[in-house]
Protein backbone atom coordinates (compact mmCIF):
# COMPACT_ATOMS: atom_id res chain seq x y z
CA UNK A 1 0.00 0.00 0.00
CA UNK A 2 1.53 3.31 -0.77
CA UNK A 3 2.29 6.27 1.52
CA UNK A 4 0.35 8.85 1.31
CA UNK A 5 0.13 11.74 3.39
CA UNK A 6 -2.23 12.35 5.88
CA UNK A 7 -4.51 15.51 6.81
CA UNK A 8 -3.43 19.31 8.57
CA UNK A 9 -4.03 17.87 12.11
CA UNK A 10 -4.54 21.46 12.86
CA UNK A 11 -7.43 22.80 11.07
CA UNK A 12 -7.81 26.35 11.56
CA UNK A 13 -11.07 28.49 11.86
CA UNK A 14 -12.33 30.48 8.34
CA UNK A 15 -12.22 34.09 8.85
CA UNK A 16 -15.71 34.22 7.40
CA UNK A 17 -17.91 31.28 9.34
CA UNK A 18 -21.01 29.48 7.32
CA UNK A 19 -24.57 30.22 7.92
CA UNK A 20 -26.49 28.00 10.57
CA UNK A 21 -27.13 24.74 9.32
CA UNK A 22 -24.12 24.23 6.98
CA UNK A 23 -23.15 20.96 5.39
CA UNK A 24 -19.87 19.29 4.40
CA UNK A 25 -21.56 17.07 1.72
CA UNK A 26 -18.63 14.82 1.56
CA UNK A 27 -16.50 13.42 3.88
CA UNK A 28 -14.83 10.08 4.81
CA UNK A 29 -13.97 8.25 8.80
CA UNK A 30 -11.73 5.43 9.05
CA UNK A 31 -11.07 3.75 12.38
CA UNK A 32 -8.99 0.80 14.03
CA UNK A 33 -8.32 -1.68 11.53
CA UNK A 34 -8.84 -4.35 14.63
CA UNK A 35 -12.44 -3.09 14.72
CA UNK A 36 -12.81 -2.20 11.08
CA UNK A 37 -10.85 -4.49 8.77
CA UNK A 38 -9.14 -2.79 5.58
CA UNK A 39 -10.35 -4.62 2.53
CA UNK A 40 -7.36 -7.01 0.92
CA UNK A 41 -5.55 -4.69 -2.01
CA UNK A 42 -6.97 -1.11 -0.82
CA UNK A 43 -5.49 1.84 -2.30
CA UNK A 44 -5.14 3.62 1.54
CA UNK A 45 -6.58 3.71 5.05
CA UNK A 46 -6.08 6.93 7.53
CA UNK A 47 -7.10 5.17 11.09
CA UNK A 48 -6.44 8.52 12.67
CA UNK A 49 -9.21 9.79 10.93
CA UNK A 50 -11.82 9.54 13.18
CA UNK A 51 -15.62 10.31 13.31
CA UNK A 52 -14.63 12.00 16.71
CA UNK A 53 -11.49 14.27 14.75
CA UNK A 54 -14.20 14.74 11.84
CA UNK A 55 -16.76 16.66 14.41
CA UNK A 56 -14.01 18.73 15.33
CA UNK A 57 -12.87 20.00 12.46
CA UNK A 58 -16.75 20.52 11.80
CA UNK A 59 -16.82 22.26 15.13
CA UNK A 60 -13.88 24.48 13.70
CA UNK A 61 -15.27 25.26 10.71
CA UNK A 62 -18.37 26.39 11.77
CA UNK A 63 -20.30 23.05 10.03
CA UNK A 64 -23.11 20.88 11.91
CA UNK A 65 -24.11 18.92 8.91
CA UNK A 66 -22.72 16.14 6.73
CA UNK A 67 -22.37 13.16 4.58
CA UNK A 68 -20.31 10.33 5.79
CA UNK A 69 -18.80 8.25 2.48
CA UNK A 70 -17.87 5.18 2.45
CA UNK A 71 -13.90 5.06 1.94
CA UNK A 72 -13.48 2.37 -0.87
CA UNK A 73 -10.87 0.73 2.10
CA UNK A 74 -13.37 -0.94 3.52
CA UNK A 75 -15.34 -2.30 0.20
CA UNK A 76 -18.84 -3.37 0.82
CA UNK A 77 -18.44 -3.68 5.08
CA UNK A 78 -20.32 -0.72 5.87
CA UNK A 79 -19.89 -0.79 9.72
CA UNK A 80 -17.64 1.70 10.09
CA UNK A 81 -20.12 4.53 8.46
CA UNK A 82 -22.77 2.71 10.17
CA UNK A 83 -21.21 3.16 13.33
CA UNK A 84 -19.95 6.45 12.46
CA UNK A 85 -23.69 7.92 12.35
CA UNK A 86 -24.37 6.83 15.43
CA UNK A 87 -21.65 9.01 17.01
CA UNK A 88 -22.81 11.79 14.79
CA UNK A 89 -26.50 11.96 15.36
CA UNK A 90 -29.24 13.01 13.72
CA UNK A 91 -27.54 15.96 11.21
CA UNK A 92 -25.43 13.42 9.37
CA UNK A 93 -26.27 11.43 6.88
CA UNK A 94 -24.06 8.69 4.94
CA UNK A 95 -22.89 7.33 1.53
CA UNK A 96 -22.47 3.48 0.69
CA UNK A 97 -20.36 2.55 -1.66
CA UNK A 98 -21.87 0.76 -4.52
CA UNK A 99 -19.89 -2.26 -4.00
CA UNK A 100 -22.73 -2.91 -0.99
CA UNK A 101 -25.24 -4.15 -3.77
CA UNK A 102 -23.09 -7.37 -5.03
CA UNK A 103 -23.51 -9.05 -1.47
CA UNK A 104 -25.90 -7.17 0.84
CA UNK A 105 -29.61 -8.67 0.98
CA UNK A 106 -32.67 -6.37 1.02
CA UNK A 107 -32.80 -6.54 5.06
CA UNK A 108 -28.95 -5.29 5.20
CA UNK A 109 -29.49 -2.56 2.91
CA UNK A 110 -32.99 -1.36 4.88
CA UNK A 111 -30.90 -1.55 7.79
CA UNK A 112 -28.15 1.06 6.56
CA UNK A 113 -31.01 3.08 5.41
CA UNK A 114 -32.36 3.10 8.93
CA UNK A 115 -28.70 4.25 10.31
CA UNK A 116 -29.31 6.85 7.47
CA UNK A 117 -27.70 6.04 4.94
CA UNK A 118 -29.12 7.54 1.79
CA UNK A 119 -26.88 7.48 -1.48
CA UNK A 120 -24.86 5.46 -3.15
CA UNK A 121 -21.40 6.00 -4.96
CA UNK A 122 -19.82 4.55 -7.98
CA UNK A 123 -16.03 4.74 -7.16
CA UNK A 124 -13.34 5.44 -9.67
CA UNK A 125 -11.71 2.46 -11.20
CA UNK A 126 -8.18 3.04 -10.12
CA UNK A 127 -9.28 2.25 -6.56
CA UNK A 128 -9.72 -1.16 -7.17
CA UNK A 129 -13.38 -1.34 -6.65
CA UNK A 130 -15.59 -2.75 -10.23
CA UNK A 131 -19.07 -4.33 -10.80
CA UNK A 132 -19.97 -6.51 -13.72
CA UNK A 133 -22.96 -5.32 -15.95
CA UNK A 134 -25.14 -7.56 -14.21
CA UNK A 135 -24.31 -6.06 -10.50
CA UNK A 136 -23.93 -2.82 -11.59
CA UNK A 137 -27.69 -3.35 -13.29
CA UNK A 138 -28.83 -4.44 -9.90
CA UNK A 139 -27.21 -1.63 -8.32
CA UNK A 140 -29.08 0.66 -10.23
CA UNK A 141 -32.47 -0.94 -9.42
CA UNK A 142 -31.84 -0.83 -5.85
CA UNK A 143 -30.62 2.40 -5.34
CA UNK A 144 -34.19 3.87 -7.24
CA UNK A 145 -35.85 1.20 -4.96
CA UNK A 146 -34.50 2.83 -1.80
CA UNK A 147 -35.44 6.17 -2.98
CA UNK A 148 -31.10 6.78 -2.72
CA UNK A 149 -29.28 9.23 -4.58
CA UNK A 150 -26.43 8.08 -7.17
CA UNK A 151 -22.85 9.71 -6.77
CA UNK A 152 -19.95 9.37 -9.31
CA UNK A 153 -16.59 9.58 -8.52
CA UNK A 154 -14.80 10.82 -11.78
CA UNK A 155 -11.23 9.44 -12.78
CA UNK A 156 -8.37 11.33 -12.90
CA UNK A 157 -8.73 11.92 -16.74
CA UNK A 158 -12.27 13.52 -16.09
CA UNK A 159 -15.67 11.96 -15.46
CA UNK A 160 -16.94 12.59 -19.62
CA UNK A 161 -16.35 8.72 -20.39
CA UNK A 162 -18.33 7.39 -17.38
CA UNK A 163 -21.55 8.95 -16.93
CA UNK A 164 -23.19 7.85 -20.33
CA UNK A 165 -24.75 4.77 -18.32
CA UNK A 166 -26.36 7.00 -15.55
CA UNK A 167 -27.54 9.79 -17.68
CA UNK A 168 -31.23 7.74 -18.39
CA UNK A 169 -31.73 7.86 -14.30
CA UNK A 170 -34.51 9.67 -12.74
CA UNK A 171 -33.05 9.82 -9.18
CA UNK A 172 -30.96 12.32 -7.97
CA UNK A 173 -27.17 12.16 -9.63
CA UNK A 174 -24.50 13.69 -7.90
CA UNK A 175 -21.29 14.35 -9.70
CA UNK A 176 -18.25 14.54 -7.43
CA UNK A 177 -14.96 16.81 -7.70
CA UNK A 178 -16.72 19.37 -10.37
CA UNK A 179 -16.35 16.37 -12.59
CA UNK A 180 -12.21 17.15 -12.98
CA UNK A 181 -11.64 18.63 -16.29
CA UNK A 182 -8.45 19.75 -17.37
CA UNK A 183 -7.96 22.94 -15.21
CA UNK A 184 -5.43 24.29 -18.19
CA UNK A 185 -8.10 24.30 -20.79
CA UNK A 186 -11.35 23.28 -19.24
CA UNK A 187 -13.64 25.50 -21.03
CA UNK A 188 -13.01 23.37 -24.08
CA UNK A 189 -12.64 20.11 -22.23
CA UNK A 190 -15.52 17.28 -22.54
CA UNK A 191 -15.81 16.87 -18.71
CA UNK A 192 -17.02 20.99 -18.83
CA UNK A 193 -19.33 20.68 -21.03
CA UNK A 194 -20.63 16.91 -20.51
CA UNK A 195 -21.45 18.01 -17.11
CA UNK A 196 -22.92 21.52 -18.07
CA UNK A 197 -25.03 19.22 -19.95
CA UNK A 198 -26.57 17.16 -17.58
CA UNK A 199 -27.36 20.12 -15.14
CA UNK A 200 -30.09 20.82 -17.60
CA UNK A 201 -31.78 17.68 -16.70
CA UNK A 202 -32.93 19.05 -13.38
CA UNK A 203 -31.45 15.54 -11.05
CA UNK A 204 -27.86 16.49 -11.73
CA UNK A 205 -25.88 17.95 -9.17
CA UNK A 206 -22.28 18.84 -9.01
CA UNK A 207 -19.97 19.02 -5.76
CA UNK A 208 -17.15 22.04 -5.29
CA UNK A 209 -14.57 19.84 -3.97
CA UNK A 210 -10.83 18.85 -4.74
CA UNK A 211 -9.89 22.34 -5.83
CA UNK A 212 -6.43 21.75 -4.31
CA UNK A 213 -5.58 19.10 -6.71
CA UNK A 214 -7.61 20.02 -10.05
CA UNK A 215 -5.66 23.25 -9.87
CA UNK A 216 -2.02 23.78 -11.25
CA UNK A 217 -1.29 26.89 -10.30
CA UNK A 218 -1.12 25.70 -5.96
CA UNK A 219 -2.22 28.30 -3.54
CA UNK A 220 -4.92 30.23 -3.08
CA UNK A 221 -5.65 28.04 -6.50
CA UNK A 222 -7.04 30.61 -7.90
CA UNK A 223 -6.90 29.12 -11.50
CA UNK A 224 -10.00 27.07 -10.25
CA UNK A 225 -12.46 29.78 -9.11
CA UNK A 226 -13.57 30.62 -13.36
CA UNK A 227 -14.43 26.83 -13.28
CA UNK A 228 -16.62 26.76 -9.74
CA UNK A 229 -18.27 29.93 -11.11
CA UNK A 230 -19.63 28.59 -14.48
CA UNK A 231 -21.39 25.73 -12.57
CA UNK A 232 -22.57 28.00 -9.96
CA UNK A 233 -24.22 30.42 -12.27
CA UNK A 234 -25.58 26.96 -14.50
CA UNK A 235 -27.46 26.00 -11.63
CA UNK A 236 -27.58 27.34 -8.47
CA UNK A 237 -29.47 25.13 -6.98
CA UNK A 238 -27.94 22.12 -7.69
CA UNK A 239 -24.31 22.74 -6.53
CA UNK A 240 -22.91 21.75 -3.01
CA UNK A 241 -20.04 21.80 -1.20
CA UNK A 242 -17.82 18.86 0.32
CA UNK A 243 -14.24 19.19 2.17
CA UNK A 244 -13.14 15.77 1.02
CA UNK A 245 -11.31 15.44 4.58
CA UNK A 246 -8.98 13.62 5.69
CA UNK A 247 -8.09 14.07 1.60
CA UNK A 248 -7.38 10.59 0.61
CA UNK A 249 -4.45 9.41 -2.03
CA UNK A 250 -2.72 12.58 -1.72
CA UNK A 251 0.80 12.69 -2.86
CA UNK A 252 1.26 16.35 -1.35
CA UNK A 253 0.76 17.44 1.92
CA UNK A 254 -2.83 18.33 2.11
CA UNK A 255 -3.54 22.44 2.91
CA UNK A 256 -4.98 23.00 6.05
CA UNK A 257 -8.88 22.66 6.15
CA UNK A 258 -9.62 26.00 7.31
CA UNK A 259 -7.88 27.39 3.59
CA UNK A 260 -9.48 24.83 1.99
CA UNK A 261 -12.95 26.25 3.30
CA UNK A 262 -12.06 29.98 2.09
CA UNK A 263 -11.20 28.65 -1.41
CA UNK A 264 -15.14 27.92 -1.55
CA UNK A 265 -15.85 31.00 -0.70
CA UNK A 266 -13.74 32.68 -2.96
CA UNK A 267 -16.14 30.47 -5.37
CA UNK A 268 -19.38 32.37 -4.15
CA UNK A 269 -20.86 35.88 -5.09
CA UNK A 270 -22.65 36.66 -1.67
CA UNK A 271 -24.28 35.46 1.16
CA UNK A 272 -27.24 34.50 -1.13
CA UNK A 273 -25.23 31.43 -2.99
CA UNK A 274 -23.16 30.57 0.27
CA UNK A 275 -26.49 29.92 1.92
CA UNK A 276 -27.84 27.88 -1.48
CA UNK A 277 -24.73 25.59 -1.25
CA UNK A 278 -23.95 24.83 2.29
CA UNK A 279 -27.30 24.81 3.73
CA UNK A 280 -30.32 24.86 0.79
CA UNK A 281 -29.22 22.64 -1.84
CA UNK A 282 -27.77 19.76 0.94
CA UNK A 283 -31.07 19.82 2.64
CA UNK A 284 -33.52 19.22 -0.23
CA UNK A 285 -31.12 16.36 -1.51
CA UNK A 286 -29.92 14.53 1.71
CA UNK A 287 -33.67 14.91 3.50
CA UNK A 288 -32.47 17.41 6.20
CA UNK A 289 -35.04 19.07 8.04
CA UNK A 290 -35.38 22.58 8.46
Amino acid sequence: MPDYLPFDPHPRAPRTLPPPRACDSQFHVFGDPAVYPVRPGAAYEMPSATIETALKLHATLGLSRGVIVQATTYGADHRIVVDALKVAGPNYRGCANAAVFTSASDEDLADLHAAGIRGARFSRQGLGISLSAQEFDRALEKVKALGWYVKIQPEASGVADQVAPFTALDVPVVIDHMGRPDILNWRDDPSFHKVLDLLKRGNFYVMLSLGEKISRAGAPWADVVPLARAYIEAAPDRVIWGSDWPHPVSVKQPPNDGDLFELFLSYTAGEDEVRRILVDNPARLFGFAD
